[in-house]
């Protein structure tokens, strides 16, 4: 059985101000949120990371072949209508933000959809929650509040006004992000990039590479 809760997608709403957004909580299903907790990488800096240059048990490794799957992509394309199956997809992890974590920003670069899946049990701070933004300079201006909590699951079209951010929180912050990208070309740069910050932080020991857009 999938890891995943494809009747849950299905129930969530799509809003459509101040963008296209869904949320859908709980769409990694309980039964395999323990092992999928204990296979996560081990991740000390911040950045977002390939899979490929990262180490994770199986029942991570399952969540990556769902979250890459044709069946995510129809699901998603149907639910927003933007064709999704043809596109080139990229899977980038986070395991920690930092100080300069959180800026306001949209996703650029060809990007159509960003899909970001929660990874952390019990979520207790105030901060460190993806605010959906009205404005491109106001982070108290949101229409919604997203907790980076154990399967949660957030999806919004990649438009020049889904601005998007959260208040610093420094530490362990664990998520899964997808970009549908309208060009391969494109989608292998951008996974080039990765690769690269990964090893370069592995020779300097640098915590600072690719710091400032977490999601």
């Amino acid at each position: 059985m999938t890891p995943l809760d494809f009747d849950a997608l299905a129930k969530a709403p799509l809003r459509r101000e101040p963008f296209e957004y869904a949320i859908v909580p709980g769409f990694v299903r309980p039964a395999a949120a323990e092992a999928i907790e204990r296979d996560f990488p081990a991740i000390d800096d911040t950045g977002s990371y390939v899979p490929a240059s990262l180490n994770y048990g199986p029942a991570f490794a399952e969540l990556l072949d769902a979250l890459r799957g044709r069946a995510l992509a129809q699901a998603l394309g149907g639910k927003f209508g933007v064709k999704l199956t043809d596109l080139p997809a990229l899977v980038t992890v986070r395991g920690r933000t930092g100080p300069r974590d959180g800026r306001i920003h949209y996703d650029r670069a060809g990007k159509v959809m960003t899909a970001l899946l929660y990874l952390n049990r019990g979520w207790q701070e105030k901060t460190g929650w993806l605010r959906l933004l009205r404005a491109k300079d106001d982070l108290e201006n949101y229409a919604a509040e997203v907790p980076p909590e154990m399967g949660t699951l957030l999806v919004f079209r990649c438009t020049p006004n889904a601005f998007h951010g959260h208040k610093t929180f420094v530490g362990r912050r664990r998520a899964i992000q997808l970009n549908w990208i309208d060009s391969r070309v494109q989608c292998a740069w951008e996974q080039g990039r990765h690769w690269l910050s990964a090893a370069t932080k592995k020779l300097r020991g640098s915590s600072h590479a690719h710091e400032g857009k977490a999601a």
